[in-house]
């Protein structure tokens, strides 16, 4: 018997001449991608607003897709769920931080390594100094910016208190209003007339969700503002 000869490779066989005849000997198929070879790119999440949908789709690459994905460890929460094209969707009605580890799968049965992602739900009740409080002849004035990041209106309450070396508290702002669901950055002024001291301007918001029956409060203060006597 004559030794075989290797006459040419293919992508599925070997070709070999054996005794003036060619025999095709199959080759072990190979996978297109190493084991762990598929890794999710996705970073972060973007952060989600309490009772407004959410949705984001997560990414991954070096694999075959399309791919699919599952969540491996910790919980979405309430009613977010992680859909098998990748795609995080729902409503989001809870507050906090919450962590989750996620892992996707190729076509041809290739798996990333589990992928740790935390999504950050917004404050819902946001304010801040638009312009702080000062002195403008025998006046204290100033302005917030509020934001209902939220998917629902709040009642708003909007308090602005003078408190002088006394103790004693002048009104010098007040409203009552709806906030509007989504809004960002609205500005309150506030300012009034006041015998000569020095004062501590003390800023109460207070938002009210009237179906949950969630109350939200943020409070700024400006010490130390100071109103001459007129000579």
């Amino acid at each position: 018997m004559r030794n075989p000869v290797i006459v040419g490779v293919a992508a599925a066989a070997t070709f070999v001449w054996i005794g003036g005849a060619l025999f095709a000997i199959p080759l072990f198929a190979q996978p297109s991608q190493a084991s762990g070879a598929l890794v999710i790119t996705t970073k972060e999440l973007p952060p989600a607003s309490l009772w407004s949908p959410y949705t984001f789709r997560l990414q991954a690459g070096s694999g075959t897709e399309p791919y699919h994905w599952r969540v491996v460890g910790g919980s979405l929460p309430g009613k977010l769920e992680l859909r098998d094209s990748g795609e995080i969707a729902g409503v989001i009605e809870t507050q906090g931080q919450f962590e989750f580890s996620v892992q996707a799968t190729g076509q041809n049965s290739e798996r990333s390594a589990p992928k740790k992602l935390t999504l950050n739900v917004e404050t819902p009740l946001k304010t801040d100094w638009s312009r702080k409080s000062q002195v403008n002849g025998n006046r204290i004035e100033g302005s917030i910016k509020v934001s209902n990041t939220t998917g629902r209106d709040f009642d708003l309450t909007f308090v602005v208190l003078a408190v002088n070396e006394n103790g004693r508290a002048t009104a010098i702002g007040y409203q009552r209003f709806p906030l509007k669901r989504s809004t960002r950055d609205m500005e309150l002024p506030f300012g009034e007339t006041l015998p000569p001291g020095s004062y501590a301007v003390n800023v109460d918001v207070v938002g009210e969700e009237l179906e949950s029956k969630m109350i939200f409060r943020t409070r700024l203060v400006d010490p130390k503002q100071t109103i001459a006597p007129v000579l």
